[in-house]
């Protein structure tokens, strides 16, 4: 055991370490989702090219990566030293720490979440009746890092097998120390809440969470002291509802639910792998799909909504809303509003200094004002912008100055400038994204050397022997891109690919998940 006063020692050196280098604590670099981290200094337009720039290693893993790779630099590993830390989680329930610089390296440390004195295994894509995550589901948000406890938050499902009577599931939120993986805080949680209502799968007048039935795909969320974390299905397999908790970050206890739509059904947070946000005043903010709506005749359900949620004592509470005057036909549509994640913008000039854009599954970008949401009105919506889009949105915008890029369904990469509130079409890629499209990030050295990253991935059914495909385009012109991973693939094919899987770049390397390995790109030696 390490002594209390050594472990202080240790959390401090971390976060005085952190404040002066790059680190990647939540998914898309921030609360506000922007996707572009701007204190990359060594990929730049000019170097990153077949020639200079490809991959130099992977990560093994035990399973599928999903979640988005963390990173924290000049952490001390108990025993091995000063490691810059590659923070890795797959559908194994397995959490990797490895030496971020050193691909192919054993980890640093690894743990399983599995319970091996009760038998506990990952939850199958049989049990789930779904196969868009095979062969089985364990963790597949991006955790989120505490710098000031040195605490990593994962959520992970597991079930444990009866030869006589019904399987178990449970969901439990973890939190382990980012030095060795060891649980903290009285660990692990387990995920269990009701709430009064008549909707589906309602008994003696409650909904209760079903850890079988309600998968999560976005990412955790770290805000306001507290954890967030949140729900949807698995392929639409009933009865499930959208469902938000809030955590306390240093006893694990339950702050807060809510059951966005307790009186009906469905109405999941999906957010394609991307995370819901936080604004500077702690409003959190969160998509919901397709479900039933009844919030502007006085119910309480809201489906096909984007909420403006604040955690008040212990109780989230939906402080605003914005839902399409036609939520009735898109929720018909299969047309989610919440197929894609929030990105919150920084303030803006003008009338509407607070916005938000959010892409949806029916190939529409709204570009919504915080601070007035518009709620819900038959005639038309008060939107301060709607842009169309040639493809549905799954996964999230980035931003980068003045410009939001976005690549849709079926659709090239898109570049958008941003100009009193509205959306305009700069600049599209040559080369097209095929579903679902790709959520991208952007690298920059503050207002210069941008260079928007994004990932083909793997389609709903398509197979599951096609590869990654990184791209790098010159954020200044996207046209041709100036990278490819299949340019040379003999060197630099990446391994078989997920879906939804958003590069992270970080100190001059490229990070992604795949079925079996992270993958890891920069300049060659």
């Amino acid at each position: 055991m390490i002594p209390l006063s050594n472990c202080r020692a240790l959390i401090a050196f971390a976060v005085a370490a952190i404040s002066a280098f790059a680190q990647v604590t939540t998914s898309q670099y921030d609360n506000q989702r922007t996707g572009a981290t701007l204190h990359e200094k060594t990929l730049t337009a000019q170097n990153v090219n077949v020639r200079q720039f490809g991959k130099l290693g992977a990560f093994k893993v035990d399973g599928p990566v999903y979640a988005q790779p963390l990173f924290l630099p000049a952490v001390e590993v108990p025993r091995q030293g000063i490691h810059d830390l590659l923070l890795v989680a797959t559908e194994h329930d397995s959490v990797y720490g490895f030496d971020a610089n050193r691909p192919g390296d054993p980890p640093l440390w690894q743990v399983s979440l599995l319970d091996k004195a009760r038998g506990s295994v990952p939850v199958s894509e049989d049990d789930a009746q779904c196969p868009f995550i095979r062969p089985e589901v364990g963790i597949t948000s991006t955790p989120v890092i505490d710098l000031q406890t040195g605490t990593l938050y994962v959520l992970a499902r597991t079930k444990i097998r009866h030869a006589a009577s019904a399987d178990e599931y449970f969901q439990h939120l973890h939190a382990l120390a980012i030095t060795t993986g060891v649980e903290k805080f009285g660990g692990p949680k387990l995920i269990s809440a009701s709430v009064p209502g008549k909707g589906a799968g309602t008994a003696n007048g409650q909904v209760a969470f079903n850890p079988l039935k309600q998968n999560s795909r976005a990412a955790l969320l770290l805000a306001n002291s507290a954890v967030y974390l949140t729900w949807a299905s698995s392929c639409d397999v009933d009865p499930y509802h959208g469902w938000v908790m809030a955590y306390d970050p240093q006893t694990l206890a339950q702050r807060a639910v809510l059951n966005v739509n307790p009186d009906g059904g469905e109405a999941g947070i999906w957010a394609s792998d991307t995370g819901p946000a936080a604004d500077a005043e702690g409003n959190i903010y969160v998509p919901t799909g397709n479900g039933t709506f009844d919030a502007a005749s006085g119910g309480r359900d809201y489906g096909d909504s984007v909420l403006k949620l604040a955690l008040e004592g212990s109780s989230l509470s939906i402080h605003d809303y914005f839902t399409p005057h036609d939520q009735g036909q898109l929720s018909n549509a299969d047309s989610d509003v919440g197929s894609s994640g929030p990105l919150l913008l920084p303030d803006q000039p003008g009338a509407h200094r607070h916005l938000l854009l959010q892409p949806t599954k029916g190939s529409v970008i709204y570009v919504i004002d915080r601070d007035q949401m518009g709620k819900f009105r038959p005639d038309g919506d008060a939107v301060v912008d709607e842009v169309r889009m040639a493809g549905g949105g799954y996964g999230a915008m980035a931003y980068w100055n003045g410009h939001a890029f976005f690549a849709a369904s079926d659709d090239c990469l898109r570049d958008y400038s941003i100009k009193n509130g509205h959306l305009a079409l700069n600049a599209s890629s040559a080369t097209k994204f095929a579903n679902p499209g790709a959520t991208p990030s952007v690298s920059a050295d503050g207002k210069k050397n941008a260079i928007v990253w994004a990932i083909a991935t793997k389609t709903w059914n398509g197979p599951d022997n096609k590869p990654a495909v990184l791209y790098a385009f010159d954020a200044a012109k996207l046209g041709q891109p100036i990278y490819s991973s299949e340019q040379n693939s003999q060197r630099d094919r990446a391994a078989m690919a997920t879906r939804f899987v958003i590069p992270v770049v970080v100190n001059g390397r490229v990070y992604f998940g795949t079925r079996t390995e992270v993958e890891v790109y920069g300049l060659l030696k």
